[in-house]
């Protein structure tokens, strides 16, 4: 064989070779066009935001073979609808908090956040190599979702409050806007919980049909305005140490998706949670600036108001934790790695962070 015949073969090898990988590779790499319903509104940028980081982040990695349509709170599901969406297959995908449809089960505020629960780095800690994420899933399974973190807040703020509460029976009385466990255990104390939609609160402080209210942290509660009706801002939210937002799947049609694919939505979630926490560590100081200069003020709920608030979370949790097995699961893995957790902190971080705090306030950092 003369060197022309050999390459005019080895061409034809070639073209042959190309044809028979294209299907295989179109069969690896689909196009699929999935819809996600976020329980949020656009005006909450940070938390909506990660749903569109996700959704970029996964077409761009699949060149475009892989889309995401992300809807807007209401714009396709009422915001706490999605959970029942995705189990029926009406969408593929939502973006939402588990502690949304403890309705169901009281479990799934474990997902999220319990009062006196991690804090969000021991969330996510917990999630990612402490077992968390699978005993979630296992739990999620019958409901036919399959979760992923998605996003963190980090600790929020204790709420809005038309007077000072100085001490635990200041509470008593309160029409509160708070809902799930946090709801019930402030009920405990004296509290009424209320159930307001997020647009309607500023009209009921302001009218005086309710007399507090919690949401998020600085940066959301400064575009809402409520310094303007209920002036002292309590911290923290013990009841939100380190909440996570999860992106919901439909069970099966994430185990569907080719292994290519599961791995990247995998790690655009979790470039998204990463992503939501330092956005809220970057816009939460200079938020907090703008709301003291607006006339906010600040107060730290004192101890005795936490130690009472504390016991009756605990005396929650023994109820709950006696007639639910899922929640005891959860809530016990949590607890065992908390102690661990807490343990390691207090030795480098706490002291850590305590001297340059130190160093802040006299003005030496």
């Amino acid at each position: 064989m003369n060197r022309r015949q050999f390459f005019k073969q080895a061409g034809v090898a070639g073209v042959g070779a190309a044809a028979l990988a294209a299907p295989a590779i179109a069969q690896e790499n689909p196009k699929i066009t999935w819809r996600l319903a976020s329980s949020f509104p656009k005006s909450l940028d940070i938390i909506y935001g990660a749903a569109t980081d996700i959704a970029e982040s996964v077409s761009k990695a699949t060149d475009g073979q892989f889309q995401i349509q992300v809807y807007a709170a209401g714009e396709i599901l009422p915001p706490l609808e999605v959970a029942d969406a995705i189990a029926d297959d009406t969408v593929e995908m939502g973006h939402t908090c588990c502690y949304y449809y403890i309705g169901k089960d009281p479990a799934f505020a474990l997902g999220t956040a319990i009062p006196f629960g991690l804090n969000a780095r021991m969330t996510n800690a917990w999630f990612t190599a402490g077992g968390g994420n699978e005993l979630l899933n296992e739990f999620l399974a019958p409901y036919k979702i399959y979760a992923l973190p998605a996003g963190n807040t980090g600790a929020q703020m204790g709420g809005w409050y038309r007077k000072e509460i100085k001490t635990i029976d200041d509470l008593k009385g309160l029409k509160m806007r708070i809902a799930g466990l946090a709801g019930e255990i402030m009920t405990k104390v004296g509290v009424t919980p209320q159930q307001i939609a997020g647009s309607d609160v500023y009209p009921a402080l302001e009218k005086g049909a309710i007399d507090a209210t919690e949401f998020v942290g600085p940066y959301d509660d400064l575009q809402l305005g409520f310094y303007k009706v209920a002036p002292y801002y309590y911290y923290p939210a013990w009841w939100e140490g380190g909440p996570t937002v999860h992106a919901f799947f439909n069970l099966e049609k994430f185990n569907a998706l080719p292994e290519s694919y599961k791995r990247i939505l995998t790690d655009a979630c979790a470039a998204a949670n990463a992503r939501m926490l330092a956005r809220y560590d970057a816009s939460n100081p200079q938020a907090l600036r703008e709301l003291v200069a607006g006339g906010a003020q600040l107060r730290a709920f004192t101890t005795d108001i936490l130690d009472t608030c504390h016991k009756a979370a605990k005396e929650t949790y023994a109820d709950l934790s006696a007639k639910n097995e899922w929640f005891k699961k959860l809530y016990d893995s949590q607890q065992a790695f908390k102690q661990d957790a807490y343990l390691w902190t207090q030795i480098a971080e706490y002291s850590f962070d305590t001297y340059q705090m130190i160093q802040q306030r006299q003005g030496t950092l």
